[in-house]
């Protein structure tokens, strides 16, 4: 697993040791990067269920200003962590060492914005949904653009609460759906 480009680009990250976390492939992730263009530079970056932290490291990498990275796994933060470290983008960061909707809750309450939220549940758990409900404003803005990971196996509906899905890419078994808020 690597950083694929930017000012980290090329840049080797740890991944977790065995089966609990499923890292981004970087061909999606490119592919991800591709859809968002300058989406992440023009403002906070939002990692949830940050596994590695490697996405929003990448994002930190392409010029998002900072990334805040939630993950519950004690030692998948510890690898968040040193991944930041190692791509010296440590003071671009904040790490919340949480259950995601815990930390979506504190994030509201510092009245956080981000322009991109980007989440990635543990496949075939039904997360997504209950997730993305969790996202009320601050956090989300008619402007930002939210992301989820998940199986193909698992259906991501047109609609939920606010959001609308606006784009759906399928690699293999992975599926990407892009959502906005609904004016």
């Amino acid at each position: 697993m690597r950083v694929i480009t930017g000012t980290a680009r090329g840049r080797r990250l740890q991944s977790l040791k065995g089966q609990k976390t499923r890292p981004t492939q970087d061909r999606v992730k490119e592919s991800l990067f591709s859809i968002l263009g300058t989406v992440m530079v023009e403002g906070d970056f939002l990692d949830l269920y940050a596994g590695s932290g490697s996405i929003g490291i990448e994002a930190l990498s392409r010029g998002a200003p900072k990334a805040v990275f939630v993950e519950k796994n004690k030692t998948a933060v510890q690898v968040i962590k040193s991944n930041l470290v190692h791509v010296g983008l440590e003071h671009k960061a904040e790490v919340y060492a949480t259950d995601v909707f815990r930390g979506i809750g504190a994030l509201i309450a510092r009245e956080r914005e981000f322009s991109c939220i980007f989440l990635d549940p543990p496949y075939d758990q039904d997360m997504v949904v209950p997730t993305l409900v969790a996202l009320k404003a601050p956090l989300v803005t008619s402007q930002t653009i939210i992301v989820a990971e998940h199986s193909r196996l698992e259906v991501s509906p047109e609609h939920v609460g606010p959001f609308v899905r606006i784009r759906q890419q399928v690699y293999g078994d992975t599926v990407l759906s892009f959502f906005r808020h609904q004016v």
